[in-house]
């Protein structure tokens, strides 16, 4: 029983420092500008983008060359967006507000994915002016 008990505790508490490291990554990416060259590869219209669209963008940045760096950080956000999707169809009848929120949080995950693709793209640049001027 006590074994239990503290197997629910400890799930609790990882599920809230998950929820906490992925918030917090989704915020320090939110303060990042999205460049043109971005939104016209992605097709993103607008100043806004909709979680809707965060499959398609990680599917995007999926195609260029991986980072170390951002690995884990899309991994968490993108299982972040899964536990979101879950709460969106769970709390949608009973509880609109909850519903809203996570479309909030979506959003979020979906300019995340977006501020990765567009670092993602700009690494790659630098890697091929790099081999391009080493050439010469």
């Amino acid at each position: 029983m006590i074994t239990s008990i503290i197997l629910v505790i400890s799930l609790f508490a990882l599920l809230q420092f998950f929820i906490s490291y992925s918030r917090s990554l989704i915020a320090a990416y939110g303060t990042q500008p999205l460049s043109a060259q971005v939104r016209e590869v992605a097709s993103i219209r607008g100043r806004t983008i909709n979680g809707e669209e965060f499959p398609r963008l990680v599917q995007l940045a999926r195609l260029c060359p991986e980072s170390r760096d951002d690995r884990w950080q899309v991994f968490a956000v993108n299982s972040y967006f899964g536990f979101l999707n879950f709460v969106r169809d769970a709390s949608r009848r009973l509880l609109p507000s909850v519903s809203e929120w996570s479309d909030r949080e979506r959003a979020g995950c979906a300019y995340f994915a977006a501020i990765t693709l567009d670092r993602r793209i700009a690494s790659s640049r630098r890697l091929m002016a790099q081999q391009l001027s080493n050439q010469h």
